[in-house]
């Protein structure tokens, strides 16, 4: 018996559609944004359209966790009870990392001051962020559910604590795209060692892998092998990549595969910024006052947090449009004060020298400066003798403090706040989700209408959840 002649949609998988179609998944979202743009001037529909207050992102990450209540959030009455245990009250029910639920408590290591027109009170420790805090918003209730490194960090960075999920980088490359045409849409920059949650903090996920972190180093070539190799001349090198892009394209039309469309554009983007990269990477046509207020260090050997916050300006200034940088080093389970003054030392200039820097070349308007870790440190003290800690601080999920600059953020406020303990939020509760829905809304973006189906469920940053963006913070 003659079997029915299959149909040719019915051999279309959705990658061999989206390939066809000659369109790319990330074009279709951008696509669907702008409709939603063009809706909202239609009175009879729906007005989807968000005012676009940030057409960048520069994120400071400081991974490990900054003890807040040694840089922020002054409790004096910690110094009070310091050697004391904490009411039974105020820790029923709580998980810590490491340390007992009855541990004595562990007062602020520094002295606090008021500064700015706004009065925000900070430690001794950041004297740079000090002059600029007029300019910033701090957080001071930020709030987690997860209390262990690489799970809270995923969170911060994908709004998932779970590896596998599109980095926020990511999004914003899927859903906007980039500005640049020779420059990748989001770059990613490290100093000060190892991340507990690896490249899973930038990866694309389920997201077509052209929407990845592309790692920059901060010295020297900014990616490695980019350059050409002695005997390979320009012509040599456009001939290999013209046969590669070929054999890749005919391999793309047989299987249908994005991922092969997402390596011929890499291949191009990687072409394209040998002519870029040197040029992004000449810290000497940059003034000598410039550099200095960063504290950078041209020619430095191995990557410094002064000269990546200098080049993500740069990059800011080309067209990228998300560039995270990381700062590993926080973790303080012991000497807390040690911890805090160096760590501080590295970063409080360059993050200051960076809102200031952005201000004065008037792109502060339209870039959003994000800074902060994955969680804070608790008010109660770590000691162990085994594992050689003392006078440290545990992991603390329930409040931890990010500030922001830019981007249609309010300036000089403080929000939030904790109780005379700093262990619980006692007013203006900001969870990850709502931190992530306002970075969107800030980038002209519904977070609830950014997703993407992936095994028949629809993803967003920002979860399932009924979250909003915290108004308060908006200007």
């Amino acid at each position: 018996m003659k079997q029915p002649t299959e149909h040719p949609l019915q051999a279309q998988t959705r990658r061999h559609f989206f390939q066809d179609c000659g369109v790319g998944l990330g074009k279709i979202a951008l696509a669907s944004l702008l409709t939603q743009e063009l809706a909202a001037d239609t009175p009879a529909l729906p007005a989807f359209r968000l005012p676009i207050k940030a057409r960048r992102i520069i994120y400071l990450f400081q991974a490990g966790a900054p003890s807040q209540l040694d840089l922020f959030d002054y409790k004096p009455k910690l110094k009070e009870l310091e050697g004391k245990p904490l009411p039974p009250s105020v820790i029923k029910g709580q998980r810590y990392a490491f340390i007992r639920r009855d541990a004595a408590v562990l007062g602020p290591r520094f002295k606090f001051a008021r500064h700015g027109k706004c009065g925000a009170e900070l430690s001794d420790r950041l004297p740079h962020l000090a002059k600029i805090v007029d300019d910033i918003a701090i957080v001071k209730t930020v709030n987690t559910n997860l209390f262990n490194h690489a799970p809270a960090q995923l969170f911060m960075n994908s709004g998932s604590g779970i590896p596998g999920r599109p980095s926020m980088g990511s999004w914003l490359s899927y859903g906007i795209g980039a500005e640049a045409d020779d420059l990748p849409a989001f770059v990613v920059l490290k100093s000060g060692g190892g991340l507990s949650g690896g490249a899973s903090l930038w990866s694309s996920g389920f997201l077509p892998s052209e929407h990845q972190g592309v790692p920059f180093r901060s010295d020297g070539e900014p990616i490695l092998h980019v350059n050409n190799p002695d005997g390979v001349d320009t012509k040599a090198q456009r001939d290999s990549l013209d046969l590669v892009r070929d054999l890749n394209r005919s391999r793309l039309k047989t299987v249908g595969d994005p991922e092969i469309a997402a390596r011929i554009d890499a291949y191009e983007m990687a072409y394209r910024m040998q002519t870029r990269a040197p040029e992004l990477m000449n810290f000497k046509e940059e003034k000598k006052e410039t550099l200095e207020l960063y504290g950078a260090k041209p020619g430095n050997t191995g990557a410094t947090f002064a000269n990546n916050c200098l080049l993500a300006r740069r990059l800011a200034e080309r067209g990228v449009r998300f560039i995270q940088v990381y700062h590993q080093g926080w973790d303080a389970h012991t000497n807390v004060e040690g911890n805090v003054k160096d760590n501080a030392r590295k970063t409080d200039q360059a993050s200051a020298a960076l809102v200031q820097d952005l201000k004065q070349r008037g792109m502060l308007d339209d870039t959003l400066v994000i800074w902060g870790g994955e969680f804070g440190r608790t008010p109660m003290v770590e000691s162990n003798v085994v594992l050689g800690r003392n006078k440290g601080r545990d992991h603390h999920p329930q409040a931890f403090t990010v500030w922001l600059a830019g981007g249609g953020i309010k300036q000089g406020i403080t929000l939030g706040r904790t109780d005379d303990l700093g262990f619980h939020i006692t007013e203006d509760p900001v969870n990850v989700h709502d931190l992530h829905a306002t970075i969107l809304r800030q980038m002209g973006i519904d977070h609830q209408r950014l997703s993407f189906r992936f095994r028949g469920l629809d993803f967003r940053l920002t979860g399932v959840e009924d979250q909003k963006p915290v108004r308060k913070l908006l200007s």
